[in-house]
C-alpha cells in the first residue's frame, strides 16, 4: 500500500483506514469514523463494536441485516446504504459501509428545530419508502427516530436513507408465516420517546408498531417537540412509566393540534392496524401527497437544509482537497527524502568500496614487501647455510690433510726408529 499514514490513522485489514480525527457518532453499539476504502478510492464509514463475551454482538448482526438488504442484485435498493465489509480483529468488530451525510435529527437542530411543512411532507414520504422496503423483506426495524434516518451526499444529498439495523427482528418465519402475537411483557426495545404504546406494553412489535413511530417522528418535526419530552424521573423504569402515562393519555386530535387533517387521518389509520396487519402504505403515501397538492407545493426535492448540505458539501470537498494537497506534499517531501537517502546511502557505498579497494591494494603491497622480506630473508639464510656448508667442507678436508699429514710424520718415524735400530744393531 502506497498510503502515508499520520498519527490520526489506523489501518483496518488490508484496504481500510480509519481517520480517527474525523468521529461521525458513537452510542451504545460503540463508535462510527469517517475512513477511507484504499482499494476503491473512497471515503466511507467504518462502525466498530468491542468484542464482549457476555454482550449481544450487535453490529455482527447489524451487518448480516445490512448484507442480506442489498439483494444480491446489480442495483442498489434505494435508501440503503452500501455495504462493503465485515471484519473482526482482536477485540473489536468492524463494519465498512457507505458514508452518509447527517442525521434528520441534527438537521432539524440546524434549522433551529422547525421543518416547513413542504419538507416534513417530503421527508416523510421517503421515511415511509423505506420502511415499506423493510417491511418487505419480511423485517421491522424496531427503532425507528429521526436520528435513524440521514441525508445521502453528492448526487444522493436528496434521498433519505435508513440506518441502524441492530434491533431489526423478522416478523415472518422460513415458511412466510407470521410471528405469534405475545404479549408476555417484554422489555421495551427501541427509543422510548418515539415507541409505540405497544412497545411500552411489552407486546410483541410488528409492522404496525414501526409506522406508529414514524407518525411521531413527524408530530415531532411539525410541533419542535411531543408531550412526553422532558420528563423527569430518577431511574429509567420511573422515565418510561412515566412517557407511557403521558402518551396514552394524549389523544391523537391533541397531539396534531393546528395540523393538516390528514395527520390525523394517517395517526388513525395506524392506530386501527391489527397485529398482523399488512398496512395500506400507498393509501398513507396518498394522504401525504394531498397535502402536497393542496398547498402547491414543488417536487423539486428541494429541502429546509438544502443549501446547508450544499455548503457542508462544498467545505468538506474543500478540506478534502486540501488534505489531499497535504497528503500530495507529504509524499513528495517522503520521496525527496527517501531518494536523498538513497544517494546518501550509495555515496557512501562508493566510498565504501573505494576505501575497500584501497585497503586491499594497501594489503596487496603490505604483503608484497612481506613477501620481499621473507625472500631476501631465505635468500641470506641461504647463503648461510652455504657459506656454514663450505666452511664444513673446508674443515673436513683440514681435517683429512692433517690426518695424513699425520700418518705420514708416524711412518716416518717408524723408519727412523727402524734406522737407528739397525745401526745398532750393526755396532
Amino acid at each position: 500500500m502506497n498510503q502515508i499514514l499520520t498519527k490520526d490513522e489506523i489501518i483496518i485489514g488490508t484496504d481500510y483506514v480509519i481517520q480517527l480525527k474525523n468521529k461521525l457518532g458513537s452510542g451504545s453499539f460503540g463508535e462510527i469514523y469517517k475512513a477511507k476504502n484504499t482499494k476503491l478510492n473512497i471515503n466511507i464509514a467504518i462502525k466498530i463494536e468491542q468484542i464482549n463475551k457476555n454482550h449481544h454482538q450487535r453490529l455482527k448482526y447489524e451487518a448480516g441485516v445490512l448484507k442480506y438488504l442489498q439483494g444480491g442484485g446489480n442495483t442498489q435498493p434505494l435508501g440503503i446504504p452500501k455495504f462493503y465489509d465485515f471484519i473482526s480483529i482482536e477485540n473489536n468488530n468492524y463494519m465498512m459501509m457507505e458514508l452518509l451525510g447527517p442525521s434528520l435529527e441534527d438537521l432539524f437542530d440546524l434549522c433551529e428545530r422547525k421543518f416547513s411543512l413542504k419538507t416534513i411532507l417530503s421527508l416523510g414520504d421517503q421515511m415511509l419508502c423505506r420502511i415499506e422496503f423493510l417491511h418487505s423483506r419480511h423485517l421491522i426495524h424496531r427503532d425507528i427516530k429521526p436520528d435513524n434516518f440521514l441525508m445521502g451526499l453528492y448526487n444522493n444529498k436528496s434521498i433519505v436513507y435508513i440506518c441502524d439495523f441492530g434491533l431489526c427482528k423478522k416478523f415472518r418465519d422460513q415458511n412466510g408465516k407470521h410471528i405469534p402475537f405475545d404479549d408476555t411483557k417484554k422489555s421495551l426495545t427501541g427509543t422510548a420517546r418515539y415507541a409505540s404504546l405497544y412497545s411500552h406494553l411489552g407486546i410483541e412489535q410488528s409492522r404496525r408498531d414501526d409506522l406508529e413511530s414514524l407518525a411521531y417522528s413527524l408530530i415531532y418535526f411539525s410541533k419542535g417537540s411531543l408531550p412526553w419530552m422532558g420528563i423527569k424521573a430518577q431511574n429509567k423504569t420511573e422515565r418510561y412509566n412515566k412517557i407511557f402515562e403521558k402518551k396514552l393519555n394524549s389523544s391523537i386530535n391533541n397531539l396534531c393540534e393546528k395540523l393538516p387533517n390528514e395527520f390525523i387521518t394517517f395517526f388513525h389509520y395506524i392506530k386501527y392496524l391489527q397485529f398482523d396487519d399488512k398496512p395500506n402504505y400507498q393509501y398513507l403515501k396518498s394522504l401525504l401527497g394531498k397535502m402536497y397538492d393542496k398547498n402547491n407545493f414543488s417536487y423539486d426535492m428541494n429541502f429546509d437544509f438544502t443549501d446547508i448540505l450544499i455548503k457542508k458539501e462544498k467545505e468538506e470537498k474543500e478540506k478534502e482537497k486540501e488534505n489531499e494537497e497535504k497528503n500530495e506534499y507529504q509524499e513528495k517531501k517522503e520521496n525527496k527524502e527517501l531518494i536523498k537517502n538513497i544517494s546518501t546511502s550509495k555515496d557512501n557505498n562508493i566510498n565504501d568500496i573505494k576505501e575497500e579497494n584501497k585497503k586491499e591494494k594497501n594489503d596487496e603491497k603490505d604483503k608484497k614487501t612481506e613477501n620481499e622480506i621473507e625472500k631476501e630473508k631465505k635468500e641470506i639464510q641461504d647463503n648461510n647455510e652455504n657459506q656454514n656448508k663450505i666452511i664444513e667442507e673446508e674443515n673436513v678436508d683440514q681435517n683429512q690433510n692433517q690426518n695424513i699429514i699425520n700418518i705420514e710424520e708416524n711412518e716416518k718415524e717408524k723408519c727412523n726408529d727402524k734406522n737407528e735400530q739397525k745401526k745398532s744393531n750393526k755396532s
